[in-house]
């Protein structure tokens, strides 16, 4: 160990850190029109333009270096963006020292990290045939190696996503060797993946955890604890629906987010009050 307690590693850390998140927003559409509508609102919310902003911004908060964004809107609906990423800064072959460590090169010495460090997403919006239900799903992952951690951008990613539902998963793979050969397989202390949730977040969701330790795996589940039906309706508000219409939307949203939540399909809950 070094005199600030980190271990001393004999090359470059070599252990790969995945967070991936599977984030969901769910809301009712009544008719036909206005499902076409929140389709076309999210493919605008989400467009992969936008989507870049958010990841370019993760980047900037663990720490890691653009190589490169793919980036493509698809027809009828959803978006895709790829960063590939490095920990070191990038330098130009000409201004490279000889005596120091550079960085990766451009464009011939950034092979190596092309297939270990990236940020990607992908969306899904999707609506039910039959019962107004509209769900529009993200999934997120963040992987590096190296000492740059995607635990950093835990936090800003729940709060600009503002989602239902989020799964998220974190595994940290591989091994690393210190100066005397020894090798690690985590460099980091964690036991769940809530450490690293603010209290304000972790107020408002109810959250459940699934933990491999012994495999350095860690799993946690969010469902928002409380919801405002006018929140939840797309064209429309609660005034616009009869009490009894209210309520089997309100029956049906719960539904749907706990369906999401527990991962099973689950009876319809026609005494379930809010």
């Amino acid at each position: 160990m070094s005199s600030n307690g980190k271990i001393t590693l004999q090359g470059f850390n070599n252990l790969t850190k995945s967070l991936s998140f599977c984030i969901y927003d769910v809301c009712y559409a009544q008719t036909a029109e206005q499902k076409a509508e929140y389709i076309e609102y999210i493919d605008e919310q989400y467009n992969a333009d936008r989507l870049t902003e958010i990841l370019s911004e993760v980047c900037d908060i663990i720490g890691a270096n653009i190589l490169n964004i793919a980036r493509q809107d698809y027809e009828p609906q959803g978006a895709s963006v790829t960063i590939l990423v490095a920990e070191e800064p990038l330098k130009d072959p000409e201004d490279v020292d000889k005596t120091e460590q550079p960085g990766p090169l451009l464009p011939d010495s950034v092979v190596a990290h092309l297939d270990k460090s990236h940020i990607c997403v992908h969306t899904y919006p999707e609506s039910h045939p039959d019962d107004g239900i509209c769900t529009f799903r993200a999934d997120i992952e963040v992987s590096t190696c190296g000492i740059i951690s995607p635990l950093k951008a835990l936090n800003y990613l729940i709060h600009k996503l503002e989602s239902d539902i989020v799964t998220i998963d974190y595994r940290v793979r591989g091994f690393t060797r210190d100066i005397k050969g020894v090798k690690h397989y985590i460099d980091h202390d964690i036991n769940s993946i809530q450490n690293f949730i603010t209290q304000d977040i972790r107020d408002q969701y109810q959250m459940l955890d699934v933990n491999v330790y012994q495999e350095n795996i860690f799993h946690t589940k969010m469902m928002l604890n409380d919801y405002d039906l006018d929140q939840y309706l797309f064209g429309t508000t609660r005034n616009n629906l009869a009490e009894a219409e209210a309520e089997e939307v309100s029956e049906r949203l719960f539904k749907e987010m706990n369906e999401i939540f527990y991962g099973r399909n689950m009876p319809d809950m026609k005494n379930h009050k809010h």
